[in-house]
């Protein structure tokens, strides 16, 4: 990107759009403290979702809290949140161990500061018992925390930790893929539980488990879409300006010849964000009323200016 195309890009898009590539030592800075921002609220998301909703209701959807929920029970001189925290440490440094420096830092920032956060919230608001006396609705509130905080960690290439540290290591030392290895320790814990608090905690994690799974996965989705035009037009010049000028994006050009009409035209291709796929729609309606324009979304987006998914 040019010095005057960088100049007439706010600030705060700059800083946000992760399809933005910086360009500066400033700008790197920037980005990396804003990433570390979105860490932190993802990570408090799913902190408060496990301490005052999981917690209580002894739920074990998943993650290292679950397993802290189960040997509470056979240990409770010791709660839940330590037994995170201790796990959570004990899981990084063997991480660490296995996989060495290229370990994601922002991983080991999230999982810490979620063991601490839950033991702050400990102190700070002791909770023992549901606070809405219905374990349903302690479900959502469980699941959404979870879901959407991991989510948004996922958006910034980290994770809390924990049982995906589980699955990365099982994935190293065998055969099973990533996502059949989570699928496997959230399992064993959701039957660890199930021993331990009853079928009906059993079924209830369970269920939460299936809807977690189903929210992050539409949440990063919502997090990576992005549109992409085909537009057939006569007006590819002023068309293609827009797009490299206002909006700062590349653009594929090439001919194309109707089937039926036998008329030649230009066919432009390009990827935009949501905001700036918006824009376009305009100006296409405004400069030519008459273009033929396929949009779809996408969510795995491969090249210079956006990030690999």
């Amino acid at each position: 990107m040019s010095e005057n195309k960088k100049a007439t890009t706010p600030f705060f898009k700059r800083l946000t759009d992760p399809n933005y590539e910086p360009n500066s030592i400033g700008e790197r800075v920037m980005r990396g403290f804003w990433s570390y921002i979105v860490i932190t609220v993802g990570t408090l998301l799913i902190a408060c979702g496990v301490y005052f909703f999981k917690f209580p209701n002894h739920f074990t959807v998943g993650g290292v809290s679950s397993l802290s929920v189960v040997l509470t029970h056979y240990f409770p001189q010791i709660n839940e949140s330590i037994f995170m925290g201790i796990a959570n440490v004990l899981l990084l440094i063997v991480a660490l161990i296995i996989f060495g420096k290229d370990f994601a830092i922002k991983t080991v920032y999230s999982s810490l500061l979620l063991s601490a956060s839950t033991i702050a919230m400990e102190y700070i608001y002791p909770i023992e018992e549901s606070l809405t006396g219905d374990k349903f609705l302690d479900l959502l509130f469980t699941i959404g925390g979870i879901a959407i905080g991991s989510a948004i960690l996922f958006s910034q290439e980290a994770s809390s930790g924990g049982t995906d540290i589980i699955a990365m290591i099982l994935k190293k030392f065998t055969s099973v893929n990533i996502g059949t290895a989570l699928l496997i320790t959230d399992v064993i814990l959701v039957v660890l539980g199930t021993i331990a608090f009853g079928i009906e905690i059993g079924l209830y994690s369970l269920c939460g488990l299936v809807i977690k799974s189903f929210i992050v996965d539409n949440v990063i989705d919502g997090f990576n879409l992005n549109k992409c035009f085909i537009i057939v037009t006569d007006r590819d010049v002023e068309l293609c300006e827009f797009i490299n000028n206002q909006l700062h994006r590349g653009a594929t050009v090439s001919m194309c010849t109707g089937s039926f009409t036998h008329d030649n035209k230009r066919m432009i291709i390009t990827v935009l964000n949501r905001q700036q796929a918006s824009q376009l729609k305009k100006f296409i309606k405004k400069t030519d009323p008459q273009a033929f324009s396929i949009i779809t979304n996408s969510t795995d987006i491969l090249g210079k200016g956006f990030r690999i998914v």
